[in-house]
């Protein structure tokens, strides 16, 4: 039996939203986390012509690797992804570039990212989604730090929650992977296979579903986009 002694603290979810979490063993053997992504203050400020109140979390696969968490979107998703959309060594500067097929508000998406010049490196990257004229949310990240961040601050809420928060990544600081899901009003980040992960609900109407990257500095990103379906 694998025998689990505590050697840090630290927070299972290292976004706005995510709490109220429960486990269950599949009948696999895999140790499956799901949670609450909305609090009541939040729901209070939820667009008025939904038709539904809450939302759940994708359920997580749970392991522990040399002393760490890690958590991935239940490997179940992978049979809702339709629509695969590849980018490959695309390089990116401070202007926002689109990529084609790479939009949506329903989607999984990976991303790979590395500096142009192992010389010299990128001083932040940015993925910009559920956008639009107006409004946008991003994930951010700087590797001087080591530091992710989501942000919602432009999202268009009309409450006083929490917009942004940050977490660091561990790894080789100028090499980073990102999973994106996309669940309308809502995102999950995992980064790194999983050893950090970030949620974050989204109140932006739907139509806002552009996708665009930037830097500052120069890099290079892969990118595997996919739909998801209902």
């Amino acid at each position: 039996d694998l025998e689990l002694v505590e050697e840090t603290i630290s927070s299972i979810d290292h976004g706005t939203d995510f709490y109220a979490t429960q486990t269950l063993l599949a009948p696999d053997g895999r140790r499956i986390m799901i949670a609450w992504m909305q609090n009541w203050d939040a729901l209070a400020g939820s667009l008025r012509d939904n038709r539904w109140f809450g939302q759940m979390a994708t359920p997580r696969e749970l392991s522990v690797r040399d002393g760490r968490l890690y958590q991935w979107p239940i490997r179940e998703l992978e049979g809702l992804r339709r629509n695969q959309v590849v980018h490959q060594g695309v390089a990116v500067d401070k202007s926002p570039i689109a990529l084609d097929g790479v939009r949506g508000r329903v989607v999984d998406m990976l991303v790979s990212i590395r500096p142009e010049d192992a010389g010299d490196p990128y001083r932040e990257f940015v993925i910009w989604f559920t956008q639009d004229e107006r409004f946008h949310s991003s994930v951010r990240y700087r590797p001087e730090h080591g530091s992710l961040e989501i942000s919602r601050i432009h999202a268009g809420s009309r409450r006083a929650n929490v917009q942004h928060r940050k977490c660091t990544v561990p790894g080789t600081p100028t090499e980073l992977t990102l999973r994106l899901v996309l669940d309308r009003f809502s995102v999950e980040v995992f980064a790194n296979d999983g050893v950090r992960a970030m949620s974050m609900t989204i109140p932006t109407e739907v139509s806002a579903d552009a996708i665009t990257f930037s830097c500052k500095g120069r890099a290079v990103f892969d990118v595997e986009k996919y739909d998801l379906v209902d």
